[in-house]
């Protein structure tokens, strides 16, 4: 019937039983509802472990349902919600982890309280001389026994062998304890503690408890608990000392980034300075030569000067000496007007 349940799921769809008005309301559910178990989609659940046990937990409250899981592996957001549900079951299986250790500790403390085999009591005066007269007994049946066994009469040796026998067992009998509570102290078993599941055990038990002890949902069901819970641990250590070593590269390629681009500004700054500097140095070249043409150029003319008979300097004298009495005769004349009108007509 399940079969076929599933069967007409998968063809006609959960809703095919629903009337027009129940569809109105329904809504197909899909594995990213908040109904759904994510401890179920991505590993195990742990209401499904501890089923008939004294751990049991009850059913879980959300969906568990093996389409939605296939769903879910198929989706092309499975990777990103891995982490999540993951970190929903640790945290829930670390509570359940907690719990159970403080149960176990508890465990430990009622066997380190449990009352040891008592003593057994001191002998009575009357049992005390009794051992020591069949020790006696014994020790001297030993030193025949020797003495016989010397001479070689094995026989002889063999019968007082088995009177120091009898008187051994006479001496156990006298030394062991008669208290019938004592006896049962002493024969009781002693438990031992599962550190895996908190669960007492008959220490020494057979092998065969033992084994369905193992075995058990219970001590299964927290071994799966506690492997999950080291594993996910291991990972996120791994990881978070991946993340470590990606930021530390990082970092260090950043200082090799700005030491390249600290060495290409100092380059080219330096060849900045050499480029200016080869500018200024031409700059003066340029300026000594322009100095040394118009240098040149003064001595060809001076040269042409003299050669021309004097004319250019003696003009430039004869311009400079009288230059300056024709600039006083005209200022004089323009102060006085009357004076030179006189003078011209005289």
């Amino acid at each position: 019937m399940d079969a076929q349940r599933a069967l007409l799921d998968e063809l006609m769809g959960t809703a095919r039983n629903l009337t027009e008005e129940e569809r109105k309301g329904y809504k197909e559910v899909t594995w990213d509802d908040k109904e759904v178990c994510g401890f179920y989609m991505v590993r195990f659940c742990p209401h499904d472990l501890f089923v008939n046990t004294r751990s049991d937990l009850g059913a879980c409250p959300r969906i568990h349902d093996p389409k939605l899981k296939e769903s879910f592996e198929k989706s092309p957001r499975h990777d990103a919600y891995v982490p999540k549900f993951e970190a929903e079951l640790a945290q829930f299986c670390e509570k359940l982890v907690m719990d159970l250790d403080r149960r176990v500790r508890r465990g430990r403390e009622r066997l380190a309280q449990e009352v040891e085999p008592a003593p057994p009591p001191p002998l009575t005066a009357e049992k005390s001389e009794q051992l020591s007269v069949v020790e006696e007994k014994i020790k001297n049946l030993l030193e025949q026994v020797e003495s016989l066994g010397e001479a070689g009469k094995v026989d002889e040796a063999e019968a007082l062998m088995r009177k120091v026998e009898t008187l051994n067992a006479e001496k156990t009998a006298l030394t062991q304890p008669q208290n019938d509570k004592v006896l049962m102290l002493g024969q009781e078993k002693k438990m031992a503690l599962c550190e895996i599941c908190g669960s007492f055990l008959v220490a020494n038990d057979a092998a065969e408890r033992t084994q369905s002890h193992v075995t058990g949902k219970q001590h299964v069901g927290y071994g799966m608990v506690r492997d999950f819970i080291t594993e996910y641990k291991a990972a996120k250590e791994k990881a978070n000392d991946e993340e470590k070593l990606a930021k530390e590269k990082e970092a260090e390629d950043r200082r090799k980034q700005r030491e390249k681009e600290y060495e290409r500004r100092r380059r080219s700054d330096s060849s900045d300075r050499d480029r200016h500097r080869d500018k200024d140095h031409n700059r003066d070249r340029d300026r000594y030569r322009d100095r040394d043409s118009e240098r040149e150029r003064s001595r060809e003319n001076d040269g042409r000067g003299y050669r021309d008979g004097g004319r250019v300097v003696d003009y430039r004298l004869r311009n400079g000496r009288n230059g300056g009495r024709d600039r006083y005769r005209d200022r004089s004349r323009s102060r006085s007007p009357g004076k030179h009108s006189y003078r011209r007509s005289s």
